[in-house]
C-alpha cells in the first residue's frame, strides 16, 4: 500500500495512506465482538494497512486490551497510535486531564495494555482547559525524550493551540473530524495551519460516521444499543435534510463502479499526500470495502460535484451532543 508521512523532517512519521480506526470495536457503535474484530484486525495488515489508531478511552481501556493481544500474537509491529486525556473516575463520569503527572501515569498504563515498549504516536485526545497546554504538552515531550514515544499529536486542536504548542516539541499530526460533511478544518483556519506548520492530517470519523455510506436513512436503521442515537445529525429530521449530500456520494459511485464509502474517502485521500484517513471497521468486508477507495478513479471534476452537494457549513446538527462539543478546544 502507497505511504504517506505524516509531519516533515526529523518529525516525520511513515504510515500507510489509510489507517484503521479501532474504537468502534470496544466503543459506541453498540455491542463488542472481539473475536470478530480480531479477524478483521488480521484482514487490515494482510490488505496492507500498518497504522492502527486506539486510545485508553475507549471501552475505557477495552480497545487497547484488544489491540494488546492482537499485537501479541504477530511478528511484524504495525504502526500503533493511542491517545490520553480522558480521566475516568470512579462513579462511572470523565473529566478531562491533561496535568502532567497524569500524562506520564496514562502513558505507562497504555504501554503495559498494548504489551509494547514504546508507542508510535501519541496524543492528546482533548485539551484540558485547566492545565496549560505548554505543560501538558512538555510533559509528553519528556516522555519522548525516556524513549516511551515516538512521536507526538494532538486531536481536536484549534490552530492557536497547534502554534503554541508546536514551540514546545514539533507537533507530527492532528486527529480531527474531517469529512463531506464536516469540513469545518477547511474554514476556521485549522488545515492552512498544519499545512504551514508541517504538520500531518489524520481525518477520523470520515465515513461521516457511516452517514456517507448511504446505508443509514432513519434512526431505526441502527441498533438500539448504537450512541449515535442520541446524536444531533441522527435524529430524523437531520437525517432527511442531509440527505442530498449522501444521495450525491452514492450517484457518483453508481457512475464509477464502486461503493460510496469508497467515493468519500478517496475525496479525503485527494485532499493533499499529509492526510491518512482511519476510518472505523468493525467487519472484514467493510475493511475491504475501504481499502478500495486507494483504486477509485479521480478527477477535479469529481471533487467539485462532491463539493457542491456538500458545502461547507451546510451540514445539519450539530456534530456532537452538547457534552461532548464543549471538549472541542477552539
Amino acid at each position: 500500500m502507497e505511504t504517506r508521512t505524516l509531519g516533515t523532517g526529523m518529525t516525520g512519521l511513515d504510515v500507510t495512506a489509510l489507517g484503521l480506526g479501532c474504537m468502534g470495536m470496544s466503543f459506541a457503535y453498540g455491542k463488542a465482538d472481539d473475536a470478530e474484530s480480531l479477524r478483521t484486525l488480521d484482514a487490515a495488515a494482510e490488505a496492507g494497512i500498518d497504522f492502527f489508531d486506539t486510545s485508553d478511552s475507549y471501552g475505557p481501556f477495552a480497545n487497547e486490551d484488544l489491540i494488546g493481544s492482537w499485537l501479541a500474537g504477530r511478528s511484524h509491529r504495525p504502526v500503533v497510535a493511542t491517545k490520553f486525556g480522558q480521566e475516568f473516575l470512579a462513579d462511572g463520569g470523565r473529566r478531562l486531564n491533561g496535568r502532567p503527572e497524569y500524562a506520564r501515569a496514562a502513558c505507562d498504563a497504555s504501554l503495559q495494555r498494548l504489551g509494547v515498549d514504546h508507542i508510535d504516536l501519541y496524543y492528546l485526545h482533548r485539551v484540558d482547559p485547566a492545565t496549560p497546554v505548554e505543560e501538558t504538552w512538555g510533559a509528553m515531550a519528556e516522555l519522548v525524550d525516556a524513549g516511551k514515544v515516538r512521536f507526538l499529536g494532538i486531536s481536536e486542536a484549534s490552530a492557536a493551540t497547534l502554534r503554541r504548542i508546536h514551540q514546545v516539541h514539533p507537533v507530527t499530526a492532528l486527529q480531527t473530524e474531517w469529512s463531506l460533511w464536516t469540513r469545518d478544518v477547511e474554514a476556521n483556519g485549522i488545515l492552512d495551519t498544519v499545512r504551514e506548520l508541517g504538520i500531518g492530517f489524520v481525518p477520523y470519523s470520515p465515513l461521516g460516521r457511516g452517514y456517507l455510506t448511504g446505508t443509514i436513512r432513519r434512526p431505526e436503521d441502527l441498533a438500539e444499543d448504537d450512541g449515535r442515537r442520541s446524536w444531533p445529525r441522527f435524529t430524523s429530521d437531520n437525517l432527511d435534510a442531509n440527505r442530498a449530500i449522501a444521495d450525491t456520494v452514492t450517484d457518483v459511485a453508481h457512475r464509477l463502479d464502486c461503493t460510496p464509502a469508497q467515493v468519500a474517502l478517496a475525496w479525503l485521500l485527494h485532499q493533499g499526500n499529509d492526510v491518512v484517513p482511519i476510518p472505523g471497521s468493525r467487519k472484514v468486508p467493510h475493511l475491504l470495502d475501504n481499502v478500495g477507495a486507494l483504486d477509485v478513479p479521480w478527477d477535479d471534476s469529481i471533487a467539485a460535484e462532491l463539493e457542491a452537494a456538500a458545502p461547507i457549513g451546510a451540514t445539519a446538527g450539530q456534530r456532537y451532543p452538547d457534552a461532548l462539543m464543549k471538549s472541542i478546544d477552539s
